[in-house]
């Protein structure tokens, strides 16, 4: 009886153990994902459009409010570029970074604010929300695949023709 004590204890110290060493190995994507995203944010915020595209993978979708999917390199970086030159300042700060079990996966919410002139010149401040999905690539760095946003705020009316 001891010995099955003894084997039964030392299982689950296993398992515990295997517990402690996924939840760190979660723990350091996550922070890496959130210092990737701050970073991607400082990107924007200065206008390197360079750097800015560079954290998309080359195969990303992106979903820009308004406008048309972008599921080129060359139509990401159009999209990115009529922004940045629209705009006065802006950035995003992530809020929540999920890890997929299988740790090659995570997705990241949270909330952006962008000022920009509009057509007209007229300066318009945004305020809303966003989904990052990242994957890890064969060199091990972390890329953007999947990247939506929306305003919260209420739809302009439509022009009456």
């Amino acid at each position: 009886m001891d010995g099955m004590k003894t084997k039964l204890s030392l299982a689950l110290s296993l398992l515990f153990t295997l517990a402690a060493i996924c939840s760190a190995a979660d723990s350091a994507i996550e922070q890496t994902i959130r210092d990737l995203d701050t970073q991607w944010s400082a990107a924007a915020s200065s206008k390197d459009l360079d750097k800015l595209v560079s954290y998309y993978a080359s195969d990303a979708i992106v979903l820009p409010p308004n406008k048309p999917v972008a599921t080129t390199a060359a139509a990401v970086r159009a999209a990115w570029k009529a922004d940045l030159d629209a705009m006065v300042s802006g950035g995003w700060k992530a809020t929540h970074v999920q890890v997929a079990k299988s740790g090659d996966m995570a997705w990241v919410t949270g909330t952006y604010d962008w000022v920009a002139k509009d057509e007209s010149g007229k300066t318009v401040t945004d305020k809303g929300k966003y989904l990052e999905v990242f994957t890890k690539q064969a060199d091990g760095s972390w890329k953007c695949i999947s990247d939506a946003w929306n305003s919260d705020l209420p739809a302009a009316p439509a022009d009456k023709k």
